[in-house]
C-alpha cells in the first residue's frame, strides 16, 4: 500500500503488520528477525555473549489530512553520547517497564507529548546497536495540533519528515566511514533537507519500511 495515501487509509494496513503492542508473539506470522548496525557490517559483529542494554523509542506518524508525517529530533550538543545526531525520542528502559512505557515517558520528557494522545499501533522490529542497545520502536499515531517542547537538556530541535519520503527506498543510502583504528564501518542514511538522518536511527526506518513492505531493495551507495 502506498506511503502517500492518506492515513485513515493507511493506519490499520500499517498496525497489522506490526507487533501487538503488549509484546505476545503475532499468531499469523514468523517473528522477525532483530535487525542492527551490523547488517552492514557482518564481519564486526561481537557475538550474542554481549549483555545488551534494553531501550525503547517512540516512531511518531501524524496523521496530517495529506500524508502521514514522521516526527525526530536532534539531540542536544550538550549530551555525552551521540550528541547533535538525529534520533526518535526514546531511552534506556527503567526495571519493570514495557517498550511501550518507556517510549511514552521517554517522549513526555523529551518533547512534552502527552501519551493520552497517542495511538499506539504496535511494535517494530527491533535493532541491536554498535553501542550495546537492543532497541524496541514503538509505533504511534498522533493528531494535528501537537506543538512540542523540547527539553534543552536532551532536545535541540524537533522535526517532521514526509513518511513517503521515509518509506522510499531510493532515498536509503549505504554511507561509510574510516576510523582512527583503520577499520571501515557502514552505516545508513536517510539525508532530508537541512537533517542528516543516520545510523541506528536510519537502521530502524529501514527495518521499518522491510517490514511494511518486505521488498529488501539494495541501498543507494553514497
Amino acid at each position: 500500500m502506498s506511503p502517500t495515501l492518506p492515513p485513515h487509509l493507511l493506519a490499520d494496513w500499517i498496525t497489522s503488520r506490526l507487533e501487538p503492542a503488549d509484546g505476545s508473539a503475532h499468531p499469523d506470522r514468523a517473528p522477525v528477525p532483530m535487525r542492527s548496525d551490523f547488517d552492514l557490517n557482518p564481519g564486526q559483529h561481537p557475538g550474542d555473549s554481549v549483555p545488551l542494554v534494553h531501550a525503547a523509542v517512540l516512531a511518531p506518524l501524524i496523521a496530517y489530512e495529506g500524508g502521514f508525517q514522521m516526527l525526530l529530533t536532534r539531540r542536544s550538543d550538550a549530551m555525552r553520547k551521540h550528541s547533535g545526531q538525529v534520533a526518535f525520542p526514546g531511552g534506556r528502559s527503567d526495571p519493570g517497564e514495557t517498550p511501550v512505557q518507556t517510549a511514552l515517558r521517554e517522549a513526555h520528557e523529551e518533547i512534552g507529548l502527552d501519551p493520552g494522545i497517542v495511538t499506539v499501533a504496535g511494535l517494530s522490529t527491533p535493532y541491536r546497536t554498535g553501542t550495546g542497545f537492543l532497541i524496541t520502536p514503538v509505533v504511534g499515531f498522533i493528531s494535528p495540533g501537537f506543538a512540542p517542547i523540547a527539553n534543552p537538556d536532551e532536545v535541540a530541535d524537533v522535526f517532521e519528515t514526509p513518511f513517503a519520503f521515509l518509506m522510499d527506498p531510493q532515498n536509503h543510502q549505504k554511507r561509510h566511514y574510516d576510523s582512527a583504528d583503520g577499520i571501515r564501518r557502514h552505516f545508513y542514511a536517510m539525508p532530508y533537507e537541512r537533517w542528516n538522518i543516520w545510523g541506528a536511527t536510519a537502521g530502524m526506518v529501514r527495518a521499518l519500511y522491510d517490514r511494511l513492505y518486505g521488498a529488501q531493495d539494495a541501498l543507494v551507495d553514497a
